[in-house]
């Protein structure tokens, strides 16, 4: 599909005990999402929601477990009825969102930018049904309110965790060449904010390092994250970012086998591997999705554009591991009030 492109104003485990197929085609299937539903006693039981994934699929280990994890608390606490579909391919986009509508859910959550046109359609035929749009934007719908996240915050002082990290060369994995790798899935908005900010941070502590980036066009292929994540290693790089999606757990793996570090993103990825992910850089997909669904229940749904940053945990980093010195810990978190009270100002495209 043809995949549009913001403005510059926007840059951009799971354990299922049935791993559910998407919906929509034929040979398809869906699945309730989860036994929270109505717990509350089914105050809002009669509010539905219907959940598409991107092609990730729910065990991403990210974005899109993360917006399940935000239907769930939804479902425990609010009481609404939930269900989950996930998409196989581009292809699937459209049939799963409308089986949604035409059911007559009063939600329906999109995940991810690569579904921005297919949101344009089916909002267009139902305008009667609300739609939640996560990492791009539809503006000129009253029935669509969109989640724009400022992941370059989050990158940013990763970023400086990871520039710091380099002078610290008497940490066994630290080799003392001064390089940093990036993975990223697709060179796209959401992708490419968080590769700005890492860029911005490292760049302020470590004015001298070299940071190598590669995309593997794929955020579910582990194997050629493996393999980009070793060529950056043999050039260099002990630290790791991969904004790859599924794609970057294969980069993780290949930091693992090599006894040096990775940064994990959207989640906190540190339970993949305990020794080798020191931090996250954290998109709050949970509460973008809990928030909206919360705005549904209440009859405060607005369309338009929803930011969420530092400022209201929409982003945010993960507790480091054991390897990262508090030293680094304490100028981490004053760059992030700096960032927060506007004395830093990180911007969401990639330095030239």
């Amino acid at each position: 599909m043809q995949m549009k492109k913001w403005g510059t104003g926007m840059g951009m485990m799971l354990a299922l005990t049935t791993l559910v197929a998407g919906c929509g085609a034929a040979g398809q299937s869906g699945t309730n999402s989860s036994s929270g539903t109505n717990s509350t006693g089914g105050t809002h039981s009669s509010v539905k929601v219907g959940l598409v994934t991107d092609t990730g699929g729910l065990n991403d280990h990210g974005f899109n477990h993360l917006s399940y994890v935000g239907l769930q608390k939804a479902e425990q606490t609010l009481g609404v009825q939930g269900a989950v579909v996930q998409s196989n391919s581009a292809s699937d986009y459209v049939p799963n969102l409308t089986r949604f509508a035409q059911q007559g859910d009063n939600l329906v959550i999109a995940v991810g930018f690569l579904m921005q046109q297919a949101v344009e359609q089916v909002s267009k035929e139902y305008p009667n049904t609300k739609f939640l749009l996560i990492d791009d934007a539809v503006t000129d719908r009253s029935n669509v309110t969109s989640a724009i996240f400022k992941t370059e915050q989050c990158g940013y002082l990763v970023g400086a965790m990871a520039g710091l990290m380099q002078k610290e060369t008497s940490i066994k994995g630290i080799n003392g060449k001064n390089v940093l790798g990036v993975i990223g899935g697709q060179s796209i908005p959401p992708v490419n904010t968080y590769i700005a900010g890492f860029y911005q941070g490292a760049a302020k502590t470590d004015p001298g390092v070299k940071i190598v980036l590669k995309y593997t066009n794929s955020f579910t292929d582990q194997a050629s994250g493996q393999q980009m994540a070793q060529n950056e290693i043999s050039n260099g790089a002990d630290i790791l970012f991969p904004v790859a999606g599924g794609s970057g757990i294969g980069s993780i793996d290949a930091a693992k086998a090599a006894g040096i570090y990775a940064i994990g993103v959207d989640a906190n990825q540190n339970y993949l591997a305990p020794s080798t992910v020191i931090t996250s850089a954290m998109k709050g997909v949970d509460t973008s999705t809990y928030e909206v669904i919360k705005q549904v229940v209440n009859g405060t749904f607005k369309s338009g554009i929803q930011y969420f940053d530092l400022a209201n945990d929409g982003v945010s980093i993960a507790p480091t591991n054991s390897v990262v010195p508090q030293s680094i810990v304490q100028q981490v978190d004053k760059l992030k009030q700096e960032i927060q009270s506007g004395q830093i100002t990180v911007s969401p495209n990639i330095p030239q």
